[in-house]
């Protein structure tokens, strides 16, 4: 019996996140490396983490992830695949507790556990995808009125994080940085499936490069994968790990299912109790990624290396456990 193609997006999307979870932590390192020996951080414009090997093999494992996730995407609709991302929060959880000495409570195995029913609850609940026949199939749902008003607003928003609130609190607010790249991260997805299918259909013999659509996918991904990377370095260069990886999933997941389920209509044709289970499992795999967020045991930090999202004071609410970043890295 062979595999479905649901199936084989499953098992890339797995192996993706075991990848992409790794290279977190190893890219980590290599930046806190590069900026103890040059006293450059890349969140303040430093590039000197270019000569760390340690970077460089987290960089290598990430490509690795991201083509398996590339793969993956081909095969199955985006509300299965970015989902399973949360399990690249488990292994970075992880891997960061004994690398780095973030220490992971115990009642963060809940939250990981919450991550896996939640992935299972989606793929037992994912729709089958309908392959388009051409890259012009794929143009014609990209440039539908619904899609390109995501794509304006998208692009609206990511112009004034990067001119007018990046130069203002990008060192102090990680919504900028991450903002940035989860918008891009939904166009890069979109491309990227759009690129795979017309591999797909060329390597099955219709051939779809002699359309300037193929080029131009390709050129939109490109520019966005190069903009998700930049503004990813600056988020963990200047944040704690354990607050990058679970805002950035958070933010990059919901960004790209919204984008993917208004180009590719992803729920059409599923009946309510399917819709309704994939959106429950989604949630499910959301509230595991903050409770294990929030069981994170940060590093303390002095009054210099203290982030804040507020400055009003509270009543009767003591606010700064919830809104105080860990910063401590950089300020030892």
């Amino acid at each position: 019996m062979g595999t479905s193609d649901n199936e084989k997006g499953l098992i890339l999307a797995v192996a993706s996140s075991l990848f992409i979870g790794t290279s977190f932590i190893l890219k980590k390192k290599g930046l806190k490396r590069a900026a103890a020996s040059s006293g450059t951080r890349a969140g303040v414009g430093g590039y000197t983490y270019l000569l760390e090997p340690l970077w460089w093999a987290g960089m290598i494992t990430m490509v690795v992830g991201e083509i398996a996730n590339f793969v993956a995407y081909v095969y199955a609709p985006a509300v299965l695949v970015t989902p399973l991302g949360a399990l690249s929060i488990i292994v970075s959880a992880i891997l960061a507790h004994f690398m780095l000495k973030e220490r992971l409570q115990k009642l963060g195995v809940i939250g990981c556990m919450s991550c896996v029913v939640g992935s299972v609850v989606i793929v037992i609940h994912a729709p089958e995808e309908q392959t388009p026949s051409s890259v012009l199939e794929i143009w014609t749902l990209a440039t539908q009125p619904a899609f390109l008003i995501y794509v304006a607003a998208a692009l609206s928003i990511v112009l004034a994080l990067i001119l007018h609130f990046e130069p203002r609190y990008g060192q102090t607010n990680i919504l900028v940085y991450l903002g940035i790249c989860s918008l891009m991260g939904s166009l890069t997805v979109l491309s990227i499936k759009a690129i795979g299918i017309a591999i797909k259909l060329t390597l099955q013999g219709t051939s779809q490069i002699a359309y300037p659509q193929t080029w131009f996918f390709l050129s939109v991904a490109v520019i966005c994968v190069v903009m998700q990377l930049n503004y990813l370095n600056k988020a963990l260069d200047t944040f704690n790990t354990a607050i990058v990886s679970p805002i950035y999933y958070v933010m990059f997941t919901t960004f790209t299912i919204v984008a993917s389920s208004i180009m590719f209509r992803d729920w059409s044709g599923q009946d309510a109790t399917s819709i309704a289970s994939e959106i429950c499992g989604f949630i499910t795999v959301l509230s595991g990624t903050i409770i294990l967020h929030s069981t994170r045991e940060h590093e303390q930090a002095p009054a210099t290396g203290t982030i804040t999202w507020y400055t009003q004071s509270m009543k009767s609410i003591d606010v700064a456990h919830f809104i105080t970043l860990d910063n401590s890295d950089y300020f030892e």
